[in-house]
């Protein structure tokens, strides 16, 4: 390397600095490297030495203290002349490094992420002119003092990050993400990176941000991490791992919406009632085309309860609509990417999937198909492009928990529930407010057929009598341990109380009239995530009351539901306490509808708790990967299917 091309790359360097500083100066904004003297308070902050580091260069914003500073422009670009001392030595540094290599590590400080230089500003610059990546470095972490403030919430999440990963190349916007990548990539929340999967993820996770910022133009406020996250839901980390460049833009291209929502920070949009839908001008110009619809079960209805009850609600909308729509049955078992994929090509055009599982393939479909309307039934999936649909089980649970209150003489109650996902909780907490408001001494004895050992029994030896069982049937007091809400009589009898009723045929029928009146577009969500989670008011959802079940009883239920319908009774509109003491609603503020399908407590009149993840059956976690509680955290490994 001789002089003159070293001299070259000082005078690009120069004109680099001096366009940063112009345009900066032009905003108002200030042109030189930031100065964390003058950011931080030391005695607000703990020193804490984390040794040799591979610093992203990126990260470098800044210097320890002002007094170099306004040598260099804000993107450590030179402002001073080729022949000024500081030019001389930059050209020498940059001599050195084509040559030898520059291999002293700088010393810098990081504080929040970001890293300014003590010693070592020249060859920050000279290999930030070369484009490098990183620099080794010699850090001091300044830790600020815990508060409220969500930068340092956040920070804080990132420091427990950084002892197992040791990586600075990630950063999000959005509180619990670090967890949320840890169980992406198939780590448990304490696990250490190993260095292939550090090396590994630092080469791939690099290309991505560059396509992130390629495709940006938006500016949205979002970290390529935030965007990563949104990425590996529908892709996973091992199946991104091996996509081309070009198969990673195409993907990313396709949930930009979701990335946008999330931008946007708007929570998921719940549609309580069907929607009433006029014709369209363009419809109205090109005429709305014929519904081709399909129905897609992931288990055989001939074998699942679930699914059984989708194909009753199925041929009520055959039954109703049949001869204005097309309708078709699609079994997914095995490959439902590919099941899909013929169906549209064949000219379907709404698509019901009619079990969670489904949810990666609607998301994969209706990204690369625009003219086609996507339906998942689930509960809280925030995507755009797929419109989820659930019904408010919560509200029958309410009344069936009323009637066991007033029926249980001993004030024990058996609660079975299946799973821990979004909208169970809600449902265990109606019912136990339902048996509370008629006996307020009821106590509720929890248990769950997703963990180890038999709930049953388990409730017939704690010598209870009245329990509510799985809420997928009506009540049959022929199948004794089945569904709804039970007693068990003297002599060994049952007698059938009450039990929530599913309708799915009607939120078939209205949702395709809908469809009729709009076309494909009245229901699409556009860049919104859309849940539709209606209740008794629309007919989906009821409550199924025993054939011996004594008149006051039945009067009771008549009221409460009644009531739920008209909207003068909500269940949780009242002072709520959870098992932990602390108050959860103050019975003047309802509940979000956000709350409600997300809620992670329990009554205090409830006795149990939330099962953990690792306490689950194998068989119940591929579901509660997909809807769980706490979903975020739990790591993607393939498990058997739940049916």
């Amino acid at each position: 390397m001789n002089r003159f091309e070293a001299a070259t790359q000082y005078q690009n360097a120069l004109k680099a600095g001096k366009k940063y500083y112009n345009n900066a100066v032009s905003k108002g904004e200030d042109p030189y490297p930031k100065v964390l003297d003058e950011i931080i308070n030391p005695a607000e902050a703990s020193p804490v030495n984390i040794g040799l580091v591979e610093i992203p260069i990126d990260l470098i914003v800044g210097t320890y203290s002002g007094g170099r500073k306004n040598a260099f422009a804000g993107n450590f670009m030179p402002l001073m002349e080729e022949k000024s001392e500081f030019g001389m030595k930059w050209i020498n540094l940059y001599q050195y490094q084509i040559n030898e290599g520059i291999n002293d590590p700088i010393l810098c400080y990081e504080y929040l992420g970001k890293f300014y230089v003590q010693e070592g500003n020249k060859r920050v610059s000279v290999l930030k002119s070369l484009g490098a990546t990183d620099i080794s470095g010699t850090v001091t972490r300044m830790v600020p003092q815990k508060s409220d403030d969500p930068k340092i919430k956040q920070y804080y999440e990132f420091m427990s990050f950084y002892k197992l990963s040791k990586l600075y190349t990630v950063t999000f916007t959005q509180p619990g993400s670090y967890i949320r990548l840890q169980a992406a990539l198939g780590l448990e929340g304490e696990e250490v990176w190993t260095e292939e999967l550090r090396r590994s993820f630092n080469s791939r996770f690099s290309a991505f941000s560059s396509i992130y910022n390629q495709l940006n133009s938006e500016k949205l406020p979002l970290t390529a991490g935030d965007a990563f996250l949104v990425y590996l839901k529908v892709h996973p980390y091992a199946e991104f791992q091996n996509q081309s460049e070009d198969e990673v833009r195409s993907g990313l291209t396709g949930l930009w919406p979701d990335i946008r929502l999330l931008a946007r920070g708007e929570p998921i949009s719940v549609s309580t009632e069907p929607e009433e839908k006029g014709k369209s001008l363009l419809s109205l110009i090109l005429g709305t085309p014929r519904l081709e619809i399909g129905f897609f079960y992931d288990f055989d209805p001939e074998k699942s309860v679930w699914a059984a009850a989708h194909a009753q609600g199925q041929k009520y909308l055959e039954e109703k609509l049949g001869d204005s729509v097309g309708i078709k049955t699609f079994l997914c078992e095995g490959n439902a990417d590919e099941v899909m994929e013929t169906a549209v090509r064949k000219g379907t055009n709404v698509l019901f999937t009619t079990t969670p599982t489904l949810i990666d393939s609607c998301r994969r479909i209706a990204a690369a198909n625009k003219n086609i309307a996507v339906f998942n039934c689930a509960l809280s999936m925030p995507y755009t492009g797929v419109r989820s649909y659930y019904c408010r089980i919560y509200e029958a649970k309410f009344i069936s928990g009323a009637i066991a209150g007033a029926i249980a003489n001993d004030d024990r109650i058996g609660y079975i529930a299946n799973y821990p996902i979004m909208g169970v909780t809600a449902a265990i907490n109606a019912f136990a407010l339902g048996a509370q408001l008629t006996n307020p001494r009821a106590r509720i004895s929890l248990k769950w057929t997703c963990l180890p050992g038999d709930p049953i029994l388990e409730l017939r030896k704690e010598g209870i009598t009245v329990f509510s069982n799985r809420d997928t049937d009506e009540a049959n007091d022929k199948v004794p341990w089945g569904s709804g809400t039970y007693i068990e009589l003297p002599g060994g009898n049952f007698q059938s109380l009450a039990a929530p009723k599913w309708n799915w045929g009607i939120y078939y029928e209205k949702t395709v009239q809908t469809l009729l009146k709009g076309g494909i577009d009245a229901l699409r969500n556009g860049e919104a995530a859309v849940n539709d989670w209606w209740g008794m008011k629309t007919g989906v959802v009821d409550v199924v009351l025993g054939k011996d079940l004594p008149e006051g009883m039945k009067r009771l239920a008549t009221f409460l539901r009644a009531g739920i319908i008209s909207g003068e009774i909500d269940p949780f509109l009242a002072k709520i306490t959870n098992r932990q003491g602390s108050e959860v609603c103050n019975g003047i503020q309802p509940l979000t509808q956000e709350e409600l399908m997300q809620m992670d407590w329990l009554c205090e009149n409830v006795e149990g708790s939330i099962p953990a993840f690792e306490s689950l059956l194998p068989r119940s976690r591929n579901l509660v990967r997909l809807l769980g509680i706490y979903r975020e955290t739990i790591p993607p490994e393939i498990e058997e299917p739940v049916k």
